[in-house]
């Protein structure tokens, strides 16, 4: 990953409209469904590897090892590893990753209320036109 060096101001890093800004670059980070998904997983518990691999069905070993090393690299989760044999690594949300949880939370509940809705239009949109008269 390769990140690059904003020396805007603060409002500037943060500003999801600029192209170049950090704000943006976060932004992308963290909203893709296995991050998301990770996030709602560890919720206020700490997770082993194998754990949260359980909790989100259908990641991969892969997608997982490269969203947690994310979310760490951005200080969304933290990683304990105990010296034992064979290691145990553990994961956990730190202050800012339980600050986004409230969102996902919310974005949570929003999909929960709405599928119905959404799943409805989709069949809609999707249905074939009418043969014309």
């Amino acid at each position: 990953m390769v990140t690059k060096q904003y020396t805007g101001s603060p409002e500037e890093a943060a500003d999801l409209r600029r192209a170049d800004s950090l704000g943006r670059e976060i932004f992308s980070d963290v909203a893709n469904k296995w991050a998301l998904l990770i996030i709602e997983a560890l919720g206020e518990r700490t997770l082993r590897f194998s754990e949260l691999r359980n909790e989100v069905e259908g990641v991969s070993h892969k997608m997982l090892t490269q969203n947690l090393r994310m979310l760490e690299r951005n200080g969304l989760v933290e990683r304990k590893v105990h010296p034992t044999v064979p290691p145990r690594v553990e994961y956990t949300l730190t202050e800012p990753g339980l600050g986004l949880r409230a969102t996902v939370d919310g974005m949570c509940a929003w999909t929960h209320r709405y599928v119905r809705h959404i799943e409805d239009s989709r069949r809609r949109f999707d249905a074939p036109a009418p043969a014309p008269e």
